[in-house]
């Protein structure tokens, strides 16, 4: 599809047989009849089907569970920022940039290991690999608790890395192949947003746990580390069991139910091709494609804001002149108020059918909050106020983005790869985060502030290139389909080629 922009009719026709005939394993789709291909509406084919019925029982059955998964790993990964203030750095005699380094020790495994780990998810199911991977950073993050020294830190963060990498991507790769996408914004968001419940709970969290300082000889920061690594062990157990595998696997859907979500989905972006193999072959020709590659830079803008605040957010409204305790309280409402946005933006982007707007709106907030934190420093209500626009715009900007570009990938094969990409191509401006916000810079940290103001530039920049270029491409389709341009294709070869598909047009 992509090589044959600017041709006549006739060409494109010739190429698009091309494509079907390819020996490639994401072109080549089985040309046999898929059982559900009959073409039509798909719940005139199911009349005994309760569709609104079958969702909420999707609903309860999929999203709720991924949101406690995915809590705890964000608690996991963010709660040294509230060990910090219960005197982490002091204890391990941490100088210098050394923070720092123990923060970005956990990106370079968690970027690299993205794609491999959404490869394994189409071997393992789901239920057994994210429980694995929960119950194994759950150990470490307890193992976090009775480090001594900076190597050690470094190292539990480096494991912590590599055993989270695999989570992320692949609950929303997960939560793709059950929704359709006019559909899967509200419940992407409220996934996610189990970010912004992380950040408000463990500030709750620490600011109890940490009045345990002392008891059997642990300091308060170390009680943070033991007991919610725990409590994320124990959790994945009962996860276990809990996790919902793909449609076609689950067993709480009847037989019927499950040919009618395929059904559903296969109407929305095509066939899933969810037992094809993944190969080396297969993820590099997906990245033939330019918008997996903007894909990446519409979440890596915002990455760097949004690990800024998750990271240093305790230590700034810390630099406000309040207390451990009070310090860990303050840091929950700016968390509320970014679910509250999220959920809103959402709502109104599924209602609306519309991405594109939603993730500008949020993503100003997020920008004035940035602005006012660079050159305001000496109002200190002022600029917790700041901290509140610079969570709720950057925590409601994000899912929006993963959301539109996810699900505007048809097929496991796309949406594995590309989604992986995406998330482990964005979370290397982790990196740049906890370096810049550096002690030196404290308490004004000028520096961090205009990194993020930069990054967010980046951000809104690649949304814009998506979005212009999948209305382009939704222009040309419209236009060769006028003329004919696909008329050999079959429904059926058509719905095998998932978001190429002549017919299949991108949400903006």
């Amino acid at each position: 599809m992509r090589a044959v922009l600017g041709k006549s009719a006739p060409s494109m026709h010739e190429e698009v047989s091309r494509e079907v005939t390819s020996p490639d394993v994401e072109k080549q789709y089985n040309l046999a009849p898929y059982v559900d291909a009959d073409g039509g509406d798909y719940k005139s084919r199911f009349p005994n089907i309760d569709e609104a019925k079958v969702v909420r029982k999707i609903d309860l059955r999929v999203v709720p569970v991924l949101c406690v998964l995915y809590l705890l790993a964000f608690l996991d990964r963010v709660n040294i920022s509230n060990a910090a203030v219960f005197g982490l750095k002091q204890d391990l005699k941490l100088g210098g940039n050394e923070f720092n380094t123990a923060l970005v020790v956990f990106f370079v495994p968690y970027v690299l290991f993205e794609i491999p780990s959404n490869a394994l998810l189409k071997h393992f199911k789901p239920h057994v690999w994210l429980s694995l991977c929960m119950f194994l950073f759950g150990l470490i993050t307890l193992l976090q608790g009775f480090t001594h020294s900076f190597g050690g830190l470094v190292a539990t963060r480096f494991f912590l890395g590599v055993v989270e990498s695999g989570v992320f991507p692949a609950c929303f790769y997960l939560i793709a192949m059950w929704y359709k996408r006019a559909e899967a914004q509200k419940r992407y968001s409220f996934f996610f947003s189990s970010t912004t419940l992380a950040g408000g709970f463990g500030g709750l969290l620490a600011s109890a746990i940490g009045k345990m300082d002392g008891i059997r000889g642990y300091r308060g920061w170390r009680w943070i580390f033991i007991l919610e690594g725990l409590v994320t062990c124990l959790a994945s157990f009962i996860l276990f069991f809990t996790i919902s595998d793909f449609p076609e696997e689950v067993t709480w859907l009847s037989t019927e139910e499950k040919e009618f979500v395929k059904a559903r989905l296969y109407e929305d972006v095509g066939h899933s091709k969810r037992h094809d193999p993944l190969t080396l072959k297969s993820v590099l020709e997906v990245f033939k494609d330019w918008k997996i590659i903007v894909g990446g830079f519409m979440y890596f803008g915002l990455i760097v804001p949004a690990y800024g605040y998750a990271y240093f957010a305790p230590t700034i409204i810390q630099s406000l002149g309040n207390g451990m305790i009070r310090t860990q309280l303050l840091s929950v409402p700016p968390w509320a108020c970014a679910f509250t946005l999220a959920m809103i933006t959402a709502t109104l982007s599924d209602w609306l059918r519309k991405r594109f707007i939603f993730v500008l709106i949020p993503t100003a907030v997020s920008l004035t909050g940035f602005i006012i934190l660079l050159t305001v420093h000496d109002n200190n209500h002022l600029q917790y106020a700041a901290l509140f626009l610079a969570a709720m715009g950057t925590y409601a900007a994000m899912p929006i983005i993963v959301c539109w570009f996810n699900t505007n990938l048809g097929g496991h094969h796309r949406r594995a790869v590309g989604t992986a990409w995406q998330v482990g191509f964005g979370n290397i401006g982790g990196i740049i985060a906890v370096f810049a916000f550096l002690a030196k810079d404290a308490p004004k940290y000028i520096p961090g502030y205009s990194i993020c103001i930069a990054f967010i530039a980046v951000s809104v920049l690649a949304n814009t290139i998506y979005f212009l270029g999948v209305s382009w491409e939704n222009r040309r389709r419209d236009a060769l389909q006028a003329q004919g341009a696909f008329d050999g294709l079959s429904h059926d070869e058509k719905k095998r080629m998932g978001d190429l598909n002549p017919d299949y047009r991108y949400f903006r």
